[in-house]
């Protein structure tokens, strides 16, 4: 059974990436499970730090993409937002080129505070990073009345 609000493709997700960060970087979310979103992001120059390797920054930045979309995915928008408010990471394998792969999981979904795991793992499979990201649930205001209408 799916942990999703309703259903979503992967293109309803594309317009999250275009103008930000997660576009510069290269991150493409590529499958939508039951219960995890998964995605790449490749290891070249935009990613890379001074010695070649893939930059921790850019493995928590991979993780707190998957995360915060995925913890919106299980909200109705209409009433609630989240944002993050923890986010730590273990660099386990240096990655120096291709692409990394990370699958964001619930590690609980409660009702004011979300908390996502996300495994990164080389194009061999094995582990680069284990990094969980802490949301905050918040209640969207309900919409102002317009003059003359209250």
């Amino acid at each position: 059974m799916t942990i999703w609000f309703r259903p979503y493709t992967i293109a309803d997700l594309v317009p999250l990436r275009r103008n930000t960060m997660v576009e510069h970087l290269g991150i493409e979310i590529t499958e939508i499970g039951e219960d995890f979103l998964r995605g790449t992001m490749p290891v070249d120059s935009r990613t890379r730090q001074a010695m070649g390797l893939l930059h921790g920054g850019a493995s928590v930045a991979l993780s707190e993409t998957l995360g915060s979309i995925a913890g919106s995915m299980v909200l109705d928008l209409s009433k609630h937002s989240c944002v993050g408010l923890e986010i730590n990471a273990n660099h386990l394998r240096a990655a120096r080129s291709g692409l990394v792969t990370g699958t964001a999981r619930p590690v609980s979904l409660g009702r004011t505070v979300h908390v996502w795991q996300t495994d990164i793992v080389d194009e061999a499979r094995k582990p680069v990073c284990i990094s969980r990201l802490t949301l905050y649930v918040l209640d969207r205001p309900p919409p102002a009345a317009s003059p003359g209408t209250g």
